[in-house]
């Protein structure tokens, strides 16, 4: 059983791989299946209780995640001035003193033209209304000010259509016109406790979170040193 949901991004999106640094990193394209993932947990949290959240932490855990790309995907690339904490004390005469130090940072973002689709499955064939009221709580993905718009309920399919891209797995074949990205994902060995953020509990790459190669269907259309224009494959 699948549950489909397409937003539109209303604010420009940005996610960095799991493994860059916080002063750079290329953008991703799409929301990862991890970040899904955190965002229902998120909703189930705010809707449900903790308590309720954590008892159906496992079946949003182990859900498949399918991905349908929207038309087109432009990319700004920039530095720009950030703040970070002052890991030494500011020497005297100092420019910048406090507890923050000022550097730059690269940074990416997205512009998204047309609907993300998004993809939920599992092996039962019985519906679970919980997890499309969960979608419907869902109202950012990415780095936090990612706005996204559901544009209708979400619906139930038997099948996954043929234009999503399952992102819970490693493509079979590499297709030509296709983009590579690296997205991660949660094992069943990232429990509940380790994924709320204010346990204090660590999640491991590679261990509760790993990574997959997938294929979107974009291909670079146009490029140069402040953006990058990607066009669905099929348009």
């Amino acid at each position: 059983m699948w549950l489909i949901a397409d937003y539109e991004a209303v604010t420009l999106f940005s996610l960095k791989l799991s493994l860059a640094t916080s002063s750079g990193g290329k953008t991703l394209l799409v929301p990862t299946p991890y970040a899904l993932k955190m965002a229902l947990l998120d909703a189930a949290c705010r809707t449900l209780g903790t308590d309720e959240a954590e008892k159906r932490w496992p079946e949003l855990r182990d859900l498949r995640v399918a991905l349908r790309p929207a038309e087109s995907a432009v990319v700004t690339n920039l530095f720009q001035k950030v703040l970070r904490p002052r890991r030494n004390p500011a020497g005297e005469g100092d420019s910048d003193t406090g507890p923050f130090q000022k550097t730059i940072g690269y940074r990416e973002y997205v512009q998204m033209v047309g609907a993300l689709g998004i993809a939920l499955g599992w092996e039962e064939t019985n519906r679970h209304e919980w997890i499309a009221d969960l979608l419907l709580n869902v109202n950012y993905l990415g780095k936090r000010g990612g706005f996204v718009q559901l544009l209708a309920p979400p619906a139930y399919a038997d099948d996954l259509p043929p234009d999503f891209v399952e992102a819970t797995g490693d493509p079979k074949q590499f297709t030509i016109n296709g983009t590579l990205q690296v997205l991660d994902d949660c094992t069943s060995s990232l429990t509940f406790d380790k994924a709320n953020v204010y346990s204090g509990e660590k999640v491991r790459i590679g261990k509760e979170r790993v990574t997959r190669n997938i294929i979107l269907p974009y291909q670079l259309r146009r490029s140069s040193k402040s953006f990058s224009f990607y066009v669905h494959s099929d348009t």
